[in-house]
């Protein structure tokens, strides 16, 4: 497949988002407890930390590898409505979300305080 100029963009616009969308469902799931993860974000790297937790979002082009602390890893793909697509195996439905929905997800997740 090839890939335009125009649609490069819009990759770097999605990705830019998503890395907003990340600082601000974080920032909001620490409320309560004072909590604050980091977010940075590079040209091909999106990289979410709190205390012992963290993810790792990698991009070229329009496809994503995600890591997280725990070893579990997968390969999503921006898609031009601006969702995120799960790779699927070959002749299955691929499953689509929402960069705001996928993003507070990750967030929820990274920010759930540790069971005492």
């Amino acid at each position: 497949m090839h890939q335009t100029i125009h649609d490069e963009k819009l990759y770097v616009e999605l990705w830019v988002s998503l890395a907003s969308l990340l600082r601000s469902y974080t920032a909001a799931h620490g409320l309560n407890g004072n909590r604050q993860a980091t977010v940075e974000l590079g040209e091909q790297k999106i990289v979410v930390r709190h205390a012992e937790k963290w993810l790792t979002l990698e991009r070229s082009s329009a496809q994503v590898a995600w890591t997280r602390e725990n070893g579990s890893r997968g390969t999503l793909e921006l898609t031009e409505q601006g969702r995120l697509r799960a790779a699927s195996p070959q002749g299955a439905a691929s499953s689509e979300e929402d960069l705001d929905m996928a993003a507070e997800a990750w967030a929820r997740e990274l920010m759930q305080e540790p069971a005492r």
